[in-house]
């Protein structure tokens, strides 16, 4: 069990203030988001048919919760991981033009997630996914929007201000951004999840280009499945990637805190190569890789951006099950009632 408890930590909002405070953190940052990146509500499924390749598969490793279904003869579905692939569809399906996108509440399970402060069985999160030109799918365009996106955040950290006045805001004006590769220079000695901690703590808040990919020392810095962000597309100065994470410091917890994982998604060229990196060019027979092969699915940026840590970062909390309801080790349980830290 990975469990860390913040010395002399208390919450600045009791249970009950917690509930109504969660409700206006989702209901202002999704709001503004939409504004900003100019995205249409959708319904979303909670799950897909197994054997489509519709599903994330996140690092590759991950099982999926699946279940027969009796009316389609056994045939199985599994909970989605998120909806990378699926909103890609759906852009297609809606006719949505370049410049216009759709978001939607995903709810997963991840049964082989290990849990911690900031890591749950349950996972809920705003994906969206923005059409876009063949000519948009570089490092700037990215760069853009993920400026736009830290604005949004700046405007909720203020929102939430103006309600409960303890809660100070903390985000530097800008967001600064690194590649795996800086990183690795820099800290050559650490872990790439130090490597995080260390630059989160020196910017405040940092996005971390070309995750996926192996870096010139051999490493990885995280993984990244290969056919829905593009971690292998040139970008500038020899640098490789057109995804990444957005990445906070989070005092209460004296750690790097991961927000979002988003970027520009695989065209039919980087889906190819990054299939034949990973070695598993039979999902080239898939639903969705063929569809992406024929041109039947749009090009776009989009990712996923966590409502549970979203509403942790900005009512200062200490655990994930602080701002949502879920299942926990007993152990988990004790330690933090002995602390004061209130899990739902």
């Amino acid at each position: 069990m990975q469990l860390y408890i913040p010395e002399g930590y208390k919450s600045p909002l009791d249970p009950k203030q917690t509930e109504t405070a969660i409700k206006r953190v989702k209901d202002f940052f999704q709001l503004n988001l939409a504004a900003e990146l100019r995205l249409s509500r959708v319904t979303a499924p909670l799950f897909v048919m197994t054997g489509t390749g519709i599903n994330d598969d996140l690092n590759g490793t991950e099982r999926s919760v699946k279940f027969p279904i009796k009316e389609l003869g056994d045939r199985k579905a599994e909970v989605v991981h998120s909806l990378a692939k699926w909103k890609r569809m759906t852009l297609g399906k809606l006719g949505i033009e370049p410049g216009y996108g759709l978001y939607t509440d995903m709810n997963a399970i991840r049964a082989d997630e290990e849990l911690t402060n900031i890591h749950s069985l349950y996972v809920d999160q705003w994906d969206w996914e923005q059409s876009m030109t063949a000519e948009q799918r570089n490092l700037d365009f990215l760069v853009k929007t993920v400026e736009n996106i830290f604005q949004v955040f700046k405007r909720t950290e203020f929102f939430i201000m103006e309600h409960y006045p303890d809660i100070k805001p903390q985000l530097p004006e800008k967001i600064t951004f690194l590649h795996t590769e800086d990183l690795a220079e820099e800290y050559p000695d650490l872990a790439p999840s130090q490597r995080e901690t260390e630059a989160a703590k020196k910017y405040g808040a940092i996005f971390i280009i070309g995750i996926g990919g192996v870096m010139p020392n051999g490493e990885k810095h995280d993984g990244r499945a290969p056919d829905y962000d593009d971690w292998t597309s040139e970008t500038v100065n020899g640098y490789k990637g057109l995804n990444g994470d957005i990445v906070l410091w989070n005092p209460i917890l004296n750690r790097a805190f991961e927000i979002s994982s988003m970027g520009i998604r695989v065209d039919k060229e980087a889906l190819l190569r990054q299939l034949e990196i990973t070695g598993t060019e039979e999902r080239k027979e898939l639903l969705f890789h063929k569809k992406l092969l024929q041109d039947e699915i749009p090009l776009s940026i989009g990712g996923g951006i966590g409502q549970s840590r979203l509403c942790m970062y900005f009512l200062r909390k200490a655990h994930i099950g602080e701002v949502q309801a879920s299942i926990w080790p007993d152990e988990m349980i004790e330690k933090c009632e002995d602390a004061g830290i209130a899990l739902m």
